[in-house]
C-alpha cells in the first residue's frame, strides 16, 4: 500500500552517493522502495534529517532537496518454510515446526509432529517454495530400524520419489532413501576419517552403505585400497554405482555380505584401518574389526549411541573390554567425540582407538 513520507530528491548523478550516506546516517526508511524518475532518485526518510545530517548531505550532494513524496511498501522477502507459514497455521501450531531438516540431493526430509499431521502437505508445499533446489519434501513415518537401517518415508510435496543423487565433498552418491541408508549429518565424520588415513593403507569399511566413507577415501588418496561390506544388496548395488560415477574403480572394492563371515574368509588381518559405522550394534563387531587389522595393529573408527543412561566414558570401557575379549588391546582412545543428536537425550559418538 503506497505511502507518504519524508525523502531525500537527488540527481541520478548523485544517486550512489546519496544512498550510501543516508544509510551511513541511518536515515533510510527500509520499508518503503526508493523510487526514481528521468532526471532524480527519491529516498525514503525515517525522520526529519538533523542540520548535521543536512549539513553532511549538502557538501557531498549540493543539489538535495528534502520534501514530500508516495512510496510504495517494501516487499517483504519470504526467507524460512516457517515465515510462508505465518499466515496459515494458527500461532500455537507454529510454535510445533520443526526448525531443522535435512537435505540429501535435491530430497528436504523433516519430521511432523503428531499434531501438526493434518497440515504436513501445506508445511511440505512451504518447504519446497523456500529451497529452490528442493524438488521432493518427504516426512519421516518411522524410526530408522531393521538389520538395513531402513526409514519409512511419506511425500508431502513434490515429485514422488526417494532417489536423488547428493553431492559432498567433491564426491556423488546415488542414493535412494527407501532401500539404503544414508544420512547427510555424517558428513563431516566422513571428511574427517578421509583425511586422516595414510598413502598405501588398506581400509575395511564394516558397514558400507552406499559408500560415502570408501569413496571419498579413494578419491582424496592415490594409493589406498579399501574394502567396503554392506549386507544390504541394493546398498551394494548403489555403492557399485558410486564407485564408478566416482571413478575409483580399482581403489574400492565393493563387498556384500555379513561383516563378520567375510572378514573371516577373505579379510582376516589385512587392515591398517577399520571403519564401524554402525551405532545401535557396532560392539558386537569388535573382534570381527580386530580380526582384520594386521597383526601389528592399527587404528579403529568405532561409533555407538549414547543416552541419559551412559556416557563417552562408559562407551570407551565398554569397547576397551569388547576388544581384550579379541585378544588384543586399545593402546589408547586417540579421539571421541559426540557427532549428532540423534533423539532426545541420545547422541551418535566415535571413538578413534589405537590397537595393538
Amino acid at each position: 500500500m503506497p505511502k507518504e513520507s519524508l525523502c531525500a530528491k537527488v540527481p541520478k548523478i548523485h544517486g550512489e552517493k546519496a544512498i550510501i550516506l543516508a544509510n551511513k546516517l541511518k536515515i533510510v526508511n527500509r520499508e518503503l522502495e526508493i523510487q526514481r524518475d528521468k532526471d532524480f532518485i527519491y529516498i525514503p526518510l525515517v525522520r526529519q534529517p538533523s542540520e548535521n545530517d543536512l549539513k553532511a548531505f549538502k557538501r557531498q550532494v549540493p543539489d538535495c532537496e528534502i520534501l514530500t513524496y508516495v512510496f510504495p511498501e517494501r516487499k517483504k522477502q519470504i526467507t524460512t518454510f516457517v515465515e510462508l507459514l505465518e499466515s496459515k497455521l494458527p500461532p500455537h501450531l507454529l510454535a510445533s515446526l520443526p526448525r531443522a531438516m535435512d537435505f540429501v540431493g535435491d530430497i528436504a526430509i523433516i519430521e511432523i509432529p503428531s499434531e501438526l499431521n493434518a497440515h504436513k502437505n501445506v508445511i511440505g508445499e512451504a518447504v519446497l517454495k523456500s529451497h529452490k533446489s528442493v524438488r521432493t519434501v518427504l516426512a519421516k513415518a518411522g524410526a530408522v530400524s531393521g538389520t538395513y537401517r531402513l526409514r519409512e518415508f511419506s511425500v508431502i510435496a513434490g515429485e514422488p520419489k526417494t532417489e536423488t543423487v547428493h553431492k559432498e565433498y567433491g564426491c556423488q552418491y546415488y542414493v535412494d532413501l527407501a532401500k539404503a541408508y544414508f544420512s547427510p549429518r555424517l558428513s563431516h565424520e566422513h571428511n574427517r576419517v578421509a583425511s586422516l588415513v595414510k598413502e598405501d593403507e588398506t581400509v575395511v569399511d564394516l558397514f558400507a552403505g552406499v559408500g560415502p566413507f570408501s569413496i571419498l577415501i579413494a578419491k582424496t588418496h592415490e594409493n589406498v585400497k579399501v574394502h567396503a561390506i554392506d549386507v544390504n544388496p541394493q546398498a551394494v548395488e548403489f555403492l557399485k554405482k558410486n564407485v564408478r560415477l566416482n571413478r575409483v574403480e580399482g581403489k574400492v572394492h565393493s563387498i556384500l555380505g555379513d561383516a563378520k563371515r567375510i572378514v573371516n574368509q577373505r579379510l582376516s588381518g589385512v587392515a591398517d584401518r577399520v571403519i564401524m559405522n554402525l551405532p545401535e550394534k557396532a560392539i558386537e563387531f569388535a573382534e570381527t574389526a580386530c580380526e582384520a587389522l594386521k597383526p601389528t595393529g592399527g587404528i579403529v573408527h568405532f561409533y555407538s549411541f549414547v543416552d541419559a543412561s551412559n556416557t563417552l566414558d562408559d562407551v570407551k570401557l565398554g569397547f576397551i573390554g569388547a576388544v581384550e575379549k579379541s585378544g588384543r588391546k586399545v593402546e589408547k582412545i586417540v579421539f571421541s567425540r559426540f557427532v549428532r543428536a540423534t533423539a532426545p537425550y541420545e547422541w551418535q559418538a566415535v571413538l578413534d582407538a589405537e590397537i595393538h
